[in-house]
């Protein structure tokens, strides 16, 4: 087996946007006719160059090979340019291969990713989703005040966290600490500490011990900094405080680790098992936050699923993207011992469940596994025909100048 041709797709993401303003899809397809997805998660260039950098790789140590070759395609791609270090879009571009390479081995065998990477431990996977304040809903008072949402203003945010626990979640995430910017980490504000605190006090309040919360932060703090706003929000018992430096020094996150009683997440800026045995080593998270999309691939976060696993570490798989890394997440997550929960984007519905011939199932807040041969989902290709991208915004953007009091 073969593979002979590579074809990708940049798919506009309609409003509300919700998973980010694109997706970076590609197809392999073999010799003998089969064909596998993956998806990659990166916002560091133009949409469109990344797609071309992911055709050159794949024209560089894919096409031609064997995609069961996991270990020497990720080797030789690892190393391209003399490089042997972990690269963000390098590696955004090898784990959308690396998935569609996985695609097309399960389809060929007859089974489920999961099947062939250690078998299924968990039936379901609990998820949570983030607080999202969609234009036209009951959580965005567009008549007396169009600015009020469930991101900063602690009442909407109290009644959207109900409105999921009665879908089914048992657990939401909110971000309201303030815009984070090129020049983070800095110290929040007295307001953003004000009012995150409010925030969070007001959702514990509504759902009680019905739903854990999830606190992000982007990476926006300093160690110090970070340890006032945890402070703030200790006495409402958050399960995590995401990201609450930058991504760059784990050694950093670590004061902040030890400083607080509130679990430390991250992980989704980061990619390969290099990046996260820094964030291990040092002990700067009790929960890590891989993105398939950029991580390195399936195989690559077994990895550090399984390095994590050795230090007592969770995973909690982000997704942040489209659904060919959530289908992958669920793969990855149906085989570790040390899963924790899913980010879903809601329920797998709206654009998302449109892409796919068969949407992702979701039910009482967990994601059901499929059976279905490969990742267990099909891209409908006319929907990403219909579809393209063509705006000159990255992914996500942050702002451009420094937060000033």
């Amino acid at each position: 087996m073969k593979i002979t041709d590579v074809k990708t797709w940049v798919v506009g993401n309609p409003p509300p946007g919700i998973g980010g303003r694109y997706f970076i899809f590609v197809r392999l397809t073999t010799d003998g006719g089969v064909s596998g997805y993956g998806e990659a998660y990166s916002a560091t260039f133009d949409p469109h160059l990344t797609a071309r950098m992911i055709e050159d790789v794949a024209a560089r140590y894919l096409v031609g090979q064997d995609p069961h070759d996991i270990e020497s395609f990720f080797r030789r791609a690892y190393s391209s340019g003399f490089s042997q270090r972990p690269d963000i879009t390098m590696m955004g571009c090898v784990s959308a291969l690396e998935i569609a390479c996985w695609d097309i081995i399960g389809k060929e065998a007859g089974k489920p990713v999961h099947k062939l990477i250690g078998g299924r431990v968990h039936e379901t996977l609990r998820s949570y989703t983030y607080l999202y304040p969609t234009s036209g809903s009951a959580f965005v008072d567009e008549v007396d005040d169009p600015e009020r949402n469930v991101y900063n203003d602690p009442e909407l945010a109290a009644q959207c966290a109900l409105d999921y626990v009665a879908q089914g979640f048992d657990a939401v995430k909110l971000d309201p600490a303030g815009p984070y910017t090129a020049f983070d980490g800095h110290q929040p504000r007295l307001v953003d500490i004000d009012l995150s605190a409010r925030m969070v006090a007001a959702i514990r309040e509504a759902v009680g011990t019905r739903c854990d919360i999830l606190f992000g932060t982007h990476g926006q703090f300093t160690p110090g900094g970070a340890l006032r706003m945890a402070r703030a929000i200790e006495p409402y018992d958050p399960l995590w405080f995401e990201e609450p430096v930058p991504p760059d020094m784990p050694e950093e996150m670590a004061l902040v680790a030890r400083g607080t009683s509130i679990p430390v997440a991250t992980g989704e800026r980061l990619t390969t098992k290099w990046e996260f045995a820094r964030v291990i080593e040092n002990r700067a998270a009790s929960i890590l936050q891989p993105d398939l999309g950029r991580s390195g691939g399936i195989l690559e976060t077994k990895k550090i699923a399984a390095m994590a696993e050795a230090h007592h570490i969770q995973i909690a798989p982000h997704c942040y993207c489209g659904p060919i890394v959530g289908a992958a997440n669920i793969q990855l997550a149906a085989t570790l011992p040390n899963f924790l929960i899913l980010e879903s984007l809601k329920q797998w519905d709206g654009f998302h469940g449109q892409l796919l011939k068969r949407k992702i199932e979701w039910q009482d807040g967990h994601v059901i596994l499929s059976d279905e041969p490969g990742l267990g989902v099909e891209l409908d290709e006319e929907v990403c025909d219909a579809h393209p991208w063509t705006g000159p915004q990255l992914h996500l953007e942050m702002a451009d100048r420094p937060l000033n009091p």
